[in-house]
């Protein structure tokens, strides 16, 4: 009852990520992790971004809504963001500053923590409460309970595949909030932008993923065909692939790339290196095609074809 009181006084500001059009879905779930803290105030900075104010102020169990528009902050560069939220942060007192644990996230609160000569509560995947965390750590082999009851100031990164996403149900208010500036500690050029049309590997409902029993970069336009056969479904690589330059590095699935967890996870000629496994094995549902029998991703796979991928993958795609 004492920690359940002592959290509804808490307050936790949430860093949104988005594109100034929609917040991406790991802020959404960023969101939802952050309640377990008290009063929820959603930070959204950038240019021109009036929709996903409202979509803010629309989540349910959002207080209030920080908006700051600025130019400075239209292409999510972290350096920029850092200086902002120290400026928020030194103006509302937040108990907690939160954010997903993206490549956005993992950049904004090391920086912001160390200003504030915090440690990072980096990749949570569960909150006991407000000062305890669980977080895995040996390539996900083993779970550590973290408890962080001396710094005045938890700075917190969740894992989105391991909380509920925030829903429609609020009407928060909002407020402007002036800008902090440029940080003059980088400069942005440009994006490259996937108009491909296929779904985010981060947030795909279904994902194959290739490793070096693909051989090449242009066997990989057999699970192309697979995955556009599933629907809806994303193409992931190995780390392995991606060094080999098989395939793009923004592809990586694994500890150094990105974790996913989709109903449907196929894995097609990769043997389970820890490293992978840990960014894929909390996935639904998991299938794989491989000719070694004693390869270690058989050990999490639902689903089990001992067989040459190259002649399974086509069959398979035929089939669908």
């Amino acid at each position: 009852m004492f920690r359940t009181a002592r959290a509804l006084f808490g307050k936790a500001l949430v860093i949104a990520e988005h594109n100034n059009l929609k917040l991406s879905p790991s802020t959404l779930a960023a969101t939802q992790a952050a309640t377990r803290f008290g009063d929820v105030t959603v930070l959204v900075a950038g240019k021109g971004c009036g929709s996903v104010i409202e979509e803010a102020c629309g989540l349910k169990g959002v207080a209030s809504v920080l908006t700051v528009d600025s130019a400075e902050y239209a292409n999510g560069t972290p350096e920029n963001f850092a200086v902002l939220v120290k400026k928020v942060q030194d103006a509302k007192k937040f108990s907690h500053v939160v954010a997903a644990h993206t490549a956005f996230g993992k950049s904004v609160i090391p920086r912001v923590a160390a200003v504030y000569d915090c440690q990072p509560i980096i990749d949570v995947i569960k909150i006991a409460d407000e000062t305890t965390f669980a977080r895995p750590t040996y390539a996900g082999n083993a779970i550590a309970t973290v408890k962080a009851d001396v710094d005045p100031i938890k700075f917190v990164s969740v894992r989105p595949t391991s909380f509920e996403k925030a829903t429609v149900g609020g009407t928060a208010a909002k407020e402007a909030f002036e800008a902090a500036g440029e940080s003059g500690l980088c400069k942005w050029m440009s994006d490259e932008v996937d108009t491909s049309g296929k779904p985010d590997l981060a947030t795909a409902p279904k994902v194959v993923s290739g490793g070096r029993g693909m051989k090449s970069g242009d066997n990989f336009k057999m699970l192309y065909e697979l995955a556009d056969k599933l629907g809806n479904c994303a193409v992931g690589a190995t780390r392995a692939v991606v060094d080999a330059g098989f395939v793009a590095n923004e592809l990586q699935v694994g500890q150094t790339g990105k974790i996913v967890a989709p109903q449907l996870y196929v894995a097609v000629g990769l043997s389970g290196a820890i490293q992978h496994l840990a960014g894929m094995k909390d996935s639904k549902t998991i299938a794989c095609i491989n000719t070694d029998p004693e390869a270690p991703i058989f050990s999490v796979s639902d689903y089990g074809l001992e067989a040459d991928l190259f002649e399974a993958v086509p069959k398979m795609t035929k089939l669908l």
